[in-house]
């Protein structure tokens, strides 16, 4: 390839310039690398360092012959022609060593480059600025985390703000508080500030810095230069950039990323060695702390979060499994299509469709919280018209089961706490939500009317889930409704978002135009917040948005919620059919299901996006919506993995098995063994799911995981398996009372005349909506060989109701 020729200019800039980027009388060097192979890339083609404790990071990669470019900056060699200038140590770091100019040979067994590099200011650099360069140190190195010395009244009484959102209080607490204890400016190395972090004196948070590392050194001469705060301060950071943003690996393949930090006068500064790194699935992809990111052997999807000094960002890394080829299968609407596309991106095969027994079972609990009777699943299965699934789907969204199962879920949500509430308010309550998906009110107005709500809250309305959401309305409705979790902005920045405290008191605003006197809650004149912490008054202003106008509503509350339900509004139509499409299909397009922002990306956003978009088509009709999923080839996919999707954790490729939750197992249970549950106080018959006590006590309850609603958090519901639950269905009296009971089915079937196979056919109709394969039926035959009647059916139904295929939705 043609040699080039690096052309240096030099430009002189004031000693006031940008802290980020140089000092006085910096060389800039524009260049093209002088290469001895076409297809090995480096970036930066040209290393500028301006300081003695900086250093910039190196991505090297490589264009094979199919066009696909991968990451080689952890397998090439480097080289420095000069080591008086620069060195680089493993992974492609460049570290200063003094001023001048030379170039880093990179190279491999085909190719090298030349990378020119010029330092300048390392003798005589420009002060550190304790804002741009030493709070980034602390933020990487944990320091100001609410694990450490973020957290309030800090250990030893040295309190920094959480990830330094407050500089001056920290350069408070560090230089002056404690009697300037923590810095000896006549003696750096000898600062305790140094020494604890350091681990050369004990500390509790053991050693953060390495003695002699460039972090050290930079610390060291802040403290040798006075420790001085900025008389004037820099100009402000305006981005972070990184590279690449996108990346596609292999399994076990490597990609390095360089971050670069950007201010408002577009001066850049590498920061890969400050910024700090999270996986939102470290299984399929994951970054160390030096920016490396490590593939695993699972496909799919995943997010790296990148931080630094309050900016985030995100590198989104593909890994395909590769040489899998399958045939696309038909399509009966868009969320096949889509999902489709993406598992052929993957190499992902998936799954063939679920049987009959298996779409039926799944369909009644996902709806209705219910199991299927043995004469319903009978009758289903026996059906051989084409549409049969399609009106069994029409005929679960009418049932009144799925407005009190739908009910239920919605009052956990919106914290309907006997306790908190009142007996009576939930009562109401619970009514009143079951009567909205009992007329399928449309989303968008079933919101309105909860957060505009006003009357009494003993009627049959919404205005009692003010007193179940508490005084905390902002943080709870954005969560709720808009999947923002901005609680921890009350106090400093969200750590992987852009909200601030201003943004959490703009939008608490919103909700001081209400009061309420006995049981009856209204509307009055609402006032802007003030930040108890800077005294600033906040505007009221929703999410992103500029401050409100109330000069056409009274109601403060009504302004909200016309920003929220707007057809542009980027968070309200996504979260709710986020919620939904977790619940029908075990996991949401984004996880935790009620945190949406950019640094915490869907699986599949194309889809995420359409499903919105079909939401908002509906006019926000759920029962519609509900049935486009339920009809999708996706959710009748078996829950049977193939050896192409076994690994296969979040792209649909197979129905997964979803633990059923505690009201719908007990009543499951119920069911299946023809003995009612009896809950304190509610008279026999009632289901569960109906009871709206959530105080009810229960020790089935209690290990199952039902809420307390006391969070508006999904999490707050248990749904990890534990011994507890294990021993209580192998060993309780209750439930095996409800086994051996004389009215039961298991008794019943005992003393029919039916046929030992005919029994087994029943119980499996009964708990898993299907009859029994052949080897099944063998199997419990041999229990009516060994034991009598009734013990060999009761043997059948505990051994049907103790199994993953009975316990859980699948």
């Amino acid at each position: 390839m043609r040699n080039s020729v690096a052309t240096i200019t030099k430009r002189h800039r004031s000693t006031q310039s940008c802290s980020l980027c140089a000092a006085a009388a910096i060389v800039v060097v524009t260049v093209t690398a002088r290469s001895f192979g076409a297809d090995l890339l480096v970036n930066p083609k040209v290393v500028t360092i301006d300081l003695p404790d900086s250093s910039s990071q190196l991505v090297v990669s490589r264009v094979l012959s199919d066009g696909r470019v991968v990451d080689r900056t952890h397998a090439v060699e480097y080289r420095s022609l000069d080591a008086a200038v620069a060195v680089v140590v493993a992974g492609g770091l460049v570290l200063p060593q003094g001023d001048g100019q030379t170039h880093i040979v990179v190279s491999d067994d085909e190719s090298r480059l030349k990378i020119p590099v010029v330092v300048d200011g390392f003798a005589s650099p420009r002060p550190v600025s304790f804002r741009d360069e030493v709070l980034p140190i602390l933020n990487k190195a944990g320091c100001n985390a609410t694990g450490c010395h973020g957290k309030k009244e800090g250990p030893s009484g040295f309190q920094l703000s959480v990830f330094g959102t407050d500089p001056f209080a920290d350069y408070e607490a560090i230089v002056r508080s404690g009697r300037g204890r923590r810095v000896a400016i006549a003696r750096p190395t000898d600062s305790l500030f140094l020494i604890k972090a350091s681990g050369l004196q004990p500390h509790g948070g053991g050693s953060r810095i390495k003695p002699g590392s460039t972090w050290y050194r930079r610390i060291t001469r802040w403290i040798g230069e006075g420790a001085p705060f900025e008389d004037e301060a820099a100009p402000a950071l305006d981005r972070i950039e990184i590279e690449p943003q996108q990346a596609v690996l292999s399994f076990q393949e490597t990609q390095q990323i360089r971050v670069t930090a950007v201010d408002v006068n577009g001066q850049s500064s590498c920061v890969t060695v400050e910024a700090r790194y999270e996986s939102n699935m470290p299984p399929i992809a994951d970054a160390d702390r030096s920016g490396r990111i490590d593939a695993g052997s699972i496909p799919g999807e995943a997010g790296i979060l990148v931080q630094y000094m309050g900016h985030v960002g995100v590198c989104r890394v593909t890994v395909p499994q590769p040489g899998i080829h399958f045939k696309r299968p038909p399509e009966n609407n868009f969320v096949d299509a889509l999902v489709w596309d993406k598992l052929e991106r993957l190499g992902v095969a998936p799954s063939k469709p679920a049987d009959d027994g298996m779409f039926c079972r799944r369909v009644y609990l996902d709806t209705t919280g219910m199991l299927p009777t043995a004469d319903e699943a009978r009758a289903f299965l026996k059906d051989t018209t084409a549409d049969k699934r399609q009106r069994l789907v029409d005929a679960l969204l009418e049932k009144d089961e799925y407005a009190v199962y739908w009910a239920m879920r919605w009052a956990d949500l919106l914290k309907i706490d006997t306790v908190r509430v009142g007996a009576q308010n939930a009562v109401a309550s619970v009514r009143w939500l079951r009567q909205q998906f009992r007329e399928n009110a449309p989303y968008d107005q079933f919101v309105r009317a909860i957060l505009t709500a006003r009357g009494n809250s003993t009627t049959e309305s919404p205005a009692a889930v003010y007193q179940g959401l508490g005084a905390e309305l902002g943080p709870a409705v954005s969560q709720l409704f808009l999947g923002v979790r901005i609680e921890c902005a009350q106090c400093h920045q969200h750590p992987s978002e852009k909200w601030k405290p201003r943004d959490y008191y703009a939008l608490g605003g919103f909700f001081t135009g209400m009061s309420s006197q006995g049981a009856n809650i209204f509307p009055v004149a609402g006032k802007d917040l003030e930040n108890p912490r800077t005294k600033e008054m906040v505007l009221t202003a929703a999410l992103g948005a500029a401050p409100a106008d109330f000069s056409d509503s009274p109601d403060r509350r009504v302004v909200l919620v016309e920003w929220m339900t707007a057809p542009n509004n980027p968070f309200f139509s996504s979260v709710i059919v986020n919620r939904l499409w977790a619940h029908y299909f075990g996991r949401g397009l984004f996880e935790p299901v009620d945190d949406l922002r950019a640094t915490n990306p869907a699986s599949n956003e194309p889809l995420l996006d359409a499903l919105a978009k079909h939401l908002r088509e509906l006019n926000y009709d759920l029962k519609a919506f509900t049935r486009t999923l339920l009809l999708s080839r996706v959710y009748a996919l078996s829950s049977m993995p193939n050896e192409a999707n076994i690994r296969d954790q979040q792209n649909f490729s197979h129905a997964v098995f979803k633990p059923m939750p505690a009201e719908v197992l007990v009543d499951a249970i119920s069911q299946a063994t023809g003995v009612p549950e009896k809950f304190n106080g509610w008279p026999l018959g009632y289901r569960a799911v109906e009871v709206w006590d959530n105080r009810v006590p229960s020790y089935f309850f209690e290990i199952f995981g039902r809420p307390k609603r006391l969070s508006v958090c999904e999490c707050e519901r248990g749904t990890e398996p534990s011994i507890s639950q294990a021993l209580y269905l192998m060993n309780s009296p209750e439930f095996a009372n409800k086994i051996r009971h004389r009215h039961g089915l298991a008794r019943s079937l005992a003393n029919s005349k039916k046929s030992p196979r005919e029994i087994i056919d029943e119980l499996c109709l009964a708990t898993l909506s299907r009859f029994p394969d052949a080897s099944e039926q063998e199997l419990f035959v041999e229990a009516f060989d060994e034991f009598d009647r009734r013990r060999a059916s009761e043997d059948v139904l505990w051994t049907l109701l103790n199994s993953k295929r009975f316990l859980y939705v699948h």
